[in-house]
């Protein structure tokens, strides 16, 4: 059985090799066949015979004269025999001529240059470079055998099944890992990889074994299990300088890191914690000495300040700051530096390269913290600043003059510009300095843009932020405000706004549309934040909505009146954002006040209406198409706001629900009407710019209005105080008019081809939907159905549509008889069938009562009606035939 099971495991494994050799052999065999046949074409060419062609056109074959009857002698077998006449015409011919060797070959394809990688790509690729290149199966056996080594330790504790103590055990496997670390030192030279490789997962197995000596098994003291790890980090950290290997500098560097946590007995000791990692950061500016590692540099600054960050969050206070501070000023000193040497270790080809993570991360973290500690003191942390600022420019004025680093020189001085503007809030008010900073970096904006230089461009947009920031430090203060408008915060604000429309139009001026919209959004933003900031602290809330609406029509007038002047495509899109907020606002208006035009509601929808009027005037003169979109949301507004009126009105005057839905589409049906009658008037003030939105504004309002007459076949429509009467009622009467426009439209319209080539089975379908509403509507009225979802499966609902659906079949039916018209007279058939399916499927039931009874006698009479009136169906036009010439 067992040689069975291997024989069969062998075939399986020979099944894919056959396979795989087979598609091997098959692509060979096919690799000849395509040389053959090349070389067969190629020898077939003309080109490929010139002896030949030189032989033809030497000696041209001429046949010889026929001789008189004789006996024919004999010949020699080296003379041909002549040619028959046919063939040695067809001889004369001459061959095509060979192609000429002067045509020019084409030009070589060049391809574009390739695409950079972005970072995604980037660190996919290290992964794949990590898992493919260098020693891969030492890597993932390192891998592997480190989780391994954590687990067996865990699991031979728990299950028992070594006998020797756990100090014998850890001490065997700490021996195998120096002997690992010993044995990949040896083999350094001659294969590296290799011995990186070993090396690194050698001292992790032994840092493993420390952690599992101390934490797990309480085998050795807290101090000594510390000590032994920093001894074997510091090793780690001398091997790679040795060996010249980041990756294990960075795993070092990691496992130090890392190593107080895993070792932490919950003391709480901040001290002995920054105390070891200033050593660490000491042991990487070593390294940064000698070796330009980026990596190491920003692995220790993001360990640091982020733990030191998250350490301070959770447990500093006042009473540790004398033990805190000199770490902070030391870890800022160590990062500092690290910059300055990573520019020293660069080539000269690469003396502008500058690592912008730490040059300007360092400063803005450390003094964040700073601020932190220090937020009681303002003044304390202005002077802070203000050393800050006098330290980089000292470092601006010694390095910039230095070719090799010129670029980190000016890094510092826009540093020191930042902090000595940065000290002025922190001794003075926030919102009393934010505007100044804003108008300074707008000022720096075109100064920079001016000269035609970066980094004054760079510190006007640090500028606007810190302004920005300084701004929400004073929130406190914002609703300390006693007058609207005229108060510090909306001050500061409009400054912050206007600081970045001034920046805009800088950028704009030189060409850059890019920064332009970014400053001119960051200047919307404050704008419109800082309206709405003044409406939330003095305007009622039942008038807010009115109070934006105002603002919104302010902003669309603003812009617009802004590009008559300077046109830009932002500007436009401003206005046409602004009308689009107006639909919200109605809704708003309504949700407060039942309708729009109630409270201050009216007074600001007439200022609206100004403001938009002269909006859409001011966007006559461009060729942007977003104005076009601005009018056509207009006349869509209109509407709209009118029918949430309408809707009160009715109710305010008790009506029934046919005359609300019937007032709600009043005004679309005006609207619409003009737009098939009096066009022109919906082209001001755009004018002719506008016939290009007709199509797309006449399509957006029939669907519209086809959405209301389909929500309108399910309402039951109540027409009092006035009797209900079939199609003589509000509701039925706004459909009926909704029919009239779209077949205006359909006939003599600018409706789309598609539903133009549609529109009698169009309308055909929309008047039997009609009629067979009606039809319900009247049984619901007058029969006193229920209008649920009991009205259509009632006796009376089923025998009405009976009775009126065999109706139109039979005058389909007769009519298109009549008239030979095919198609009408197959409609009227195909009706009559569905009311036939509908006897048998669903009026059966009805079979006990008198109505239902009805239905079927109904129908019967109507088909002997049309089998008398016409028994047949017209014929078919006979097809016209062409005459032949």
């Amino acid at each position: 059985m067992e040689a069975l099971i291997v024989l069969a495991v062998l075939v399986l494994l020979a099944v894919p090799v056959l396979l795989i050799v087979a598609l091997v052999m098959i692509s060979g065999l096919r690799r000849r066949v395509a040389a053959l046949e090349q070389a067969r074409s190629d020898s077939a060419h003309p080109a490929a015979q010139p002896a030949v062609s030189a032989v033809w056109e030497e000696r041209p074959y001429a046949p010889a004269p026929v001789p008189a009857p004789a006996p024919a002698p004999e010949v020699p077998l080296a003379v041909a025999e002549p040619v028959p006449e046919p063939f040695a015409a067809a001889a004369r011919v001459a061959p095509p001529p060979l192609p000429s060797a002067a045509v020019s070959e084409p030009e070589p394809f060049v391809p574009p240059p390739p695409r950079g990688p972005d970072l995604g790509e980037r660190i996919v690729g290290t992964i794949k470079r990590w898992f493919t290149e260098g020693n891969v199966p030492v890597k993932i056996g390192m891998l592997v055998l480190l989780a391994g080594v954590a687990a067996l330790l865990k699991y031979a504790s728990d299950q028992g099944w070594l006998n020797a103590p756990i100090e014998l055990r850890l001490a065997a496997i700490a021996a195998g890992a120096l002997a690992g670390l010993v044995f990949g030192w040896v083999q350094r030279e001659r294969r590296r990889m290799f011995a990186l490789a070993l090396q690194g997962g050698a001292i992790g197995i032994l840092l493993l074994t420390i952690f599992a000596a101390f934490k797990r098994y309480d085998l050795i003291d807290p101090g000594i299990a510390f000590a032994l790890s920093i001894v074997l980090i510091a090793g780690m950290g001398v091997l790679a300088v040795v060996q010249n290997s980041r990756t294990l500098a960075v795993l070092g560097i990691l496992a130090g890191f890392m190593a107080p946590i895993w070792l932490s007995t919950g003391s709480g000791n901040h001290v002995a914690l920054f105390s070891y990692y200033a050593v660490l950061n000491a042991a990487i500016l070593a390294i940064a000495w000698w070796r330009p590692w980026r990596a190491l540099n920003l692995l220790g600054f993001a360990f640091t300040f982020g733990i030191g960050t998250t350490w301070g969050v959770l447990q500093y206070n006042a009473d540790k700051f004398a033990s805190t501070e000199p770490f902070l000023l030391l870890f800022f000193a160590f990062y500092l530096v690290i910059p300055i040497l990573y520019a020293r270790r660069q080539p000269a080809e690469k003396r502008d390269l500058v690592d912008g993570s730490l040059v300007f991360g360092t400063p803005l973290i450390a003094f964040s913290l700073q601020a932190g500690m220090l937020h009681d003191d303002r003044l304390l942390l202005a002077l802070c600043a203000l050393g800050v600022a006098a330290l980089y420019a000292g470092l601006a004025w010694a390095l910039i003059r230095r070719p090799r680093y010129a670029a980190l020189g000016q890094s510092h001085a826009v540093l020191a510009v930042g902090f000595a503007t940065l000290a002025v809030p922190l001794a003075l008010s926030a919102r009393a300095t934010a505007s100044v900073f804003a108008l300074e970096g707008a000022a720096l904006v075109w100064l920079g843009l001016r000269q035609q230089r970066l980094l004054p461009q760079i510190a006007g947009a640090l500028l606007q932020l810190g302004a920005a920031f300084g701004f929400v430090v004073g929130a406190d203060y914002w609703f300390n405000d006693a007058t609207a408008i005229a108060n510090p915060t909306f001050m500061s604000g409009l400054l912050l706004a206007l600081a970045g429309f001034a920046s805009a139009f800088s950028y704009r001026r030189a060409g850059r549309d890019a920064p332009a919209i970014v400053y001119y959004l960051w200047g919307l933003l404050w704008w419109l934040g800082g309206a709405s900031h003044e409406i939330t602290r003095f305007v009622a809330f039942d008038s807010r909505p009115d109070a934006l609406l105002v603002v919104v029509a302010v902003t669309a007038w603003i812009a617009a009146e802004v590009h008559r002047r300077m046109p830009a495509r932002a500007l436009v899109l401003t206005t046409l954002a602004m009308l689009l907020c107006a639909f919200p606002l109605a809704l708003w208006q309504v949700d407060i006040h039942r309708q729009p035009f109630a409270g201050y509601g009216a007074l600001a929808w007439t200022v609206f209406a100004v403001l938009g009027v002269r909006s859409l005037w001011c966007l006559r003169g461009g060729q942007d198409r977003a104005a076009v979109a601005a009018q056509f949301i207009w006349w869509l507004l209109w509407p709209t706001v009118l029918s949430l009126a309408a809707s009160w009105l009715a109710d305010r005057f008790e009506l029934a629900q046919g005359w609300a839905l019937a007032a709600t589409l009043l005004p679309w049906l005006a609207v619409v009407f003009i737009a098939l009658q009096r066009w022109r008037w919906l082209t001001v003030p755009l004018g002719e710019r506008f016939n290009v939105a007709r199509p797309a504004l006449q399509c957006t309002l029939f669907a519209v209005l086809g959405l209301a007459w389909i929500g309108f076949l399910f309402a039951p429509g109540a027409a009092w105080p006035l009797p209900w009467v079939p199609v003589f009622n509000p509701l039925e009467l706004a459909q009926l008019a909704v029919l009239a426009l779209l077949a205006r439209w359909l006939w003599r319209g600018d409706a789309p081809a598609a539903l133009q080539a549609r529109r009698v089975p169009l309308l055909a379908l929309a008047g039997f939907v009609a009629l067979t509403s009606i039809t319900l509507h009247a049984v619901h009225d007058w029969g006193g159905v229920p209008w649920n979802g009991r009205l259509w499966s009632s006796t009376l609902a089923q025998t009405s549509l009976t009775v009126v659906w065999s109706v139109l079949g039979v005058i389909s039916w007769v009519w298109g008889s009549r008239r030979g018209q095919r198609a009408l007279w197959l409609v009227g058939a195909v009706l009559m069938g569905v009311v036939l399916a509908k006897l048998v499927l669903i009026d059966r039931q009805h079979l006990g009562n008198l109505l239902g009874i009805s239905s079927f006698i109904a129908y019967g009479l109507l088909c002997t009606v049309v089998g008398y009136l016409a028994p047949a169906p017209p014929r078919a036009p006979d097809p016209i035939v062409e005459p032949q010439p």
